[in-house]
């Protein structure tokens, strides 16, 4: 029989040990061990059950043992303890509460935003919510920690997904098979969102034909920082309404279109009330991270259109002046596009937006295509501040999106980058994090811990291998190798992440044979563990699992080489904590950031990678190998076979080498000399607390400057900008450079050209009635080639002398071979960048 509605009956907890239930549900335990091994004592076998998830010990043990734990003072004290930690934690002043001064700003004035909205398509909070694909939603869960940690007022905003992405398997021949498996929101660490009666909040989004999609809210607390998750489960929906948050990236168009509807436009409404009822204070600042939940920014601008009756391009200027926006795709096959016909059937009849026309909807998300709906250039063009996540991928996007801003070199492009970090509290193992905090470690401590963390794995791989040996149908009696799979001594290299084509899963199978002989060295040894999902979609990420585990499925090999299903935040720990080496390989340079590696260097392990992503900055030659690339190579498959022969190359003459090189005590020196140079540089790097201090100070206080600016006395700036972006754009297409000049200055009767010596540069320009004001005239120097195009530019404003004439005097900044032009840009005091409008004239 099956059940017709599932249900979860929370436990009575005992007045004593009141304070377990929020110890439970503050999603804090996932980054503090002394909580997790409070619930572990509680029943140790059950714990492990269950994965250590606080809330499912505190619903599964029996009432008996509470009993007994609320006549255990010690337990009781313990309980009492951590509960006074955790309310120090939640209230007492941090690193964004010391920026404050008395009057609410940063000590050079600069308003601090009082709240700021994060949203997110996914969160990778803890594997006991699985809410989360990959490493797009790991990154939006550790920026949550740690703004949590830095006392950041973040709101994280998202959707909560019946069945999450899906459970991975293999079939007997290794193909990939998916599992959705029912999720109850109330048996997860969430509550749901009532109003002042006790009546759960719904938010609503019109659909076509006159229907109405609502969302139930669902709260998780993530530390300081709540969580808000939309699901539209419920019963006031029509049945395929209900399905909207059945799955993540799943479905059709029309699907996917309700989703990222749902996520921006239901997400803001979300906000509004929770902000309503819980006096948290509404959010001046918007993160887009990446463009899923972008039409955010539409939502925001029907309210200001609707209460403070702007117009929509003043709207626009207010909703920019607020809106951070990250892009984390490094190909333009990876933006939502959405059929320009689809967007029209969701918008055409005004019910979705009220008083905002489809046809300046239509104009935020153009592209080449006039067929297309580009989420990304929507993104862009309602966020004043935008970056990517890496400093390489900066470069990437900015070609990528170089369209948007034509006429300015890549290098102005407004588009700048923060690289991701990862949350060490969270993936370090406590292990490392005591070693650590050991002033007089040494070489021997660390490979004592090093080899049972490396252990620890083993014992895993083997648990995992045996099951997943099971679910494609193998006897247990015939399972007995699986106990002897892998050894301790060994050196263990790790592989685990998505499988898109990009990431090369099996470039280490381009020459089986050369794999085989380095698995099964008899002096040098390597061992292999892999894993990862593909999307249910993607038949040929499916292909390259099923030729990977073919491969490990060799009786010769398959005691140095595994691949392990279902690859999650659970197995990922095992893997970074034990790992001595961390393989990454794709297709450069088409890593975004990649932070699988960071983790793995927050536990000694070392990087071999392709300078992608972040690898291209913080590979330091000492710190783990870079794998050399064939960047020249047009033959994807050659390119393939050289950077594999690379690979293999590194391995056997320096990786393994060096691992195995032992003193008389057997202890690896150069090794572990690579592992505390990796943990000194690298840790205080590779860390979120690092990646959200670069956003709040170079993204979200100048934000909150701007909303400041723009919103001031009715909203003065935003009409003023509007107003002045209104004459620039039917002035623009008028205004011309027609002549300038560039001469020697007489100094001492005399003009010289070398390098430091002024010339003077004049123009004329026509500005077709703008002010001299409202534009910048700028001379521009710099080398030049055969082709007469600048570059190494200095750029210097032009100042205005009468009648159109401009001049500028600028040192000569080269040798050799130098060009001039002369170029006018918009000026206005809100505007972030002289490039932000993409509007620019040339001589």
């Amino acid at each position: 029989m099956k059940a017709v509605r599932r249900f979860t009956v929370r436990a009575r907890v005992p007045q004593p040990l009141a304070g377990l239930t929020e110890l439970a549900t503050n999603l804090r335990w996932t980054w503090h061990p002394e909580t997790r091994e409070l619930f572990k004592a509680m029943d140790p076998d059950l714990a492990a059950e269950v994965g250590g998830d606080p809330l499912r010990i505190l619903t599964g043990v029996t009432p008996a043992r509470l009993d007994e734990l609320a006549d255990d003072e010690d337990f009781i004290a313990r309980t009492r303890a951590a509960s006074e930690e955790l309310h120090r934690y939640l209230t007492e002043p941090r690193w964004y509460q010391q920026l404050a001064q008395q009057d609410g700003n940063s000590a050079d004035g600069t308003p601090l935003p009082r709240g700021i909205a994060y949203f997110s398509m996914e969160f990778g909070v803890t594997e006991a919510l699985p809410n989360y694909s990959g490493g797009l939603g790991v990154l939006a869960a550790d920026h949550l920690k740690s703004a949590s940690d830095l006392g950041v007022p973040v709101i994280g905003v998202g959707l909560l997904y019946r069945a999450g992405y899906f459970r991975q398997s293999l079939s007997i021949d290794g193909w990939q098979v998916e599992h959705y498996p029912v999720i109850d929101p109330s048996g997860l660490p969430l509550s749901r969102l009532e109003d002042e009666d006790g009546e759960p909040v719904l938010v609503d989004v019109a659909m076509p034909c006159g229907r109405d999609l609502l969302a139930q809210v669902w709260q998780a607390t993530v530390g300081r920082a709540p969580l808000l998750l939309l699901d539209t489960d419920i019963e006031e929906n029509d049945e395929d309404l209900r399905s909207v948050t059945d799955r993540l990236y799943g479905g059709d168009t029309d699907h996917r279109i309700r989703q990222e509807l749902l996520a921006g436009i239901g997400g803001v409404r979300a906000v509004r009330r929770y902000c309503a009822l819980s006096g948290h204070p509404r959010p001046e600042v918007f993160h887009t991270n990446e463009g899923h939940a972008g039409f955010l920014g539409v939502e925001r601008a029907r309210e200001l259109v609707a209460e403070a009756g702007l117009s929509f391009d003043e709207a626009v200027s207010a909703v920019r002046a607020g809106t951070v926006f990250t892009t984390h795709t490094p190909v333009p096959a990876g933006i939502d596009r959405f059929p320009v016909e689809k967007m029209r059937r969701y918008f055409g009849d005004g019910r979705l937006v009220p008083g905002i026309d489809v046809e300046r909807v239509l104009e935020l998300g153009a592209e080449d295509n006039p067929g297309l709906f580009n989420m990304a250039h929507m993104g862009l063009r309602l966020a004043q501040r935008a970056n990517a996540v890496s400093r390489l991928h900066g470069a990437v996007s900015r070609r990528m999106f170089a369209r948007l801003w034509p006429g300015f070199s890549e290098d102005e492009i407004p588009l700048r980058s923060v690289t991701n970090g990862v949350h060490g509290p969270t993936w370090t193992a406590r292990e490392m994090s005591d070693l650590l905090a050991d002033d007089d470690v040494t070489d021997a401590d660390l490979w004592r811990v090093r080899r049972e963390l490396r252990q620890r794995l083993i014992t895993e791989v083997r648990r995992r291998l045996r099951d997943s040996w099971l679910q494609r149908g193998a006897s247990a009696l015939e399972l007995g190798w699986t106990e002897r799979v892998f050894d301790p001594d060994v050196l263990t290299v790790g592989f685990a992440r998505r499988v898109p084509t990009y990431k090369r899963l099996t470039l280490m199978l381009r020459d089986p044979e050369r794999l085989r002989r380095i698995l099964l060295d008899e002096r040098r040894p390597v061992q292999v563990v892999v894993a990862g999902k593909s999307h249910p979609a993607d038949e040929g990420g499916k292909a390259l699992i099923q030729q990977i585990v073919r491969f490990a499925d060799d009786p010769d090999v398959r005691h140095r080489i595994v691949f392990l299903p279902d690859y999650d935040m659970s197995l990922a720990r095992y893997l970074y904590w034990g790992c001595d080496v961390w393989l990454n390989n794709p297709t450069r340079p088409l890593e975004a950031c990649g932070t699988s590696g960071m983790k793995s260097a927050l536990n000694g392990g070392l990087n071999l990678s392709i300078k992608d992503g972040w690898w291209e900055y913080y590979y330091d030659g000492s710190n783990g190998w870079a794998i050399p690339t064939a960047d020249g190579i047009k033959d994807p498959l050659r390119r393939d076979d050289l950077e594999a022969a690379a690979l293999y190359e590194l391995m056997t003459q320096q990786v393994a080498p060096l691992f195995y090189d032992r003193d008389g005590d057997g202890v690896p020196k150069g090794w572990l000399s690579m592992v505390w140079h990796t943990l000194a540089t690298l840790g205080p790097s590779v860390q979120t607390s690092r990646m959200l201090r670069e956003y709040v100070e170079r993204y979200y206080l100048p934000a909150a400057a701007s909303v400041a600016a723009t919103s001031a006395d009715g909203y003065r700036g935003a009409r003023e900008l509007a107003d002045y972006r209104a004459r620039l754009d039917e002035a623009w297409q008028h205004v011309r450079v027609s002549d300038s000049s560039l001469s020697a200055v007489d100094t001492d009767g005399k003009g010289e050209w070398v390098v430091g010596a002024p010339v003077r540069v004049t123009a004329t320009v026509g500005l077709a009635g703008l002010s001299p004001s409202e534009v910048d005239v700028q001379a521009v120097l710099g080398k030049v080639g055969d082709t007469d195009d600048l570059h190494d530019v200095v750029t210097v404003s032009m100042r205005h002398e009468s009648n159109g004439a401009f001049a500028a005097e600028v040192p000569l900044p080269h040798a050799g071979a130098l060009g001039y032009t002369v170029r006018v840009l918009p000026r206005h005091d809100l505007l972030a960048s002289p490039a932000e409008l993409g509007k620019v004239v040339l001589q």
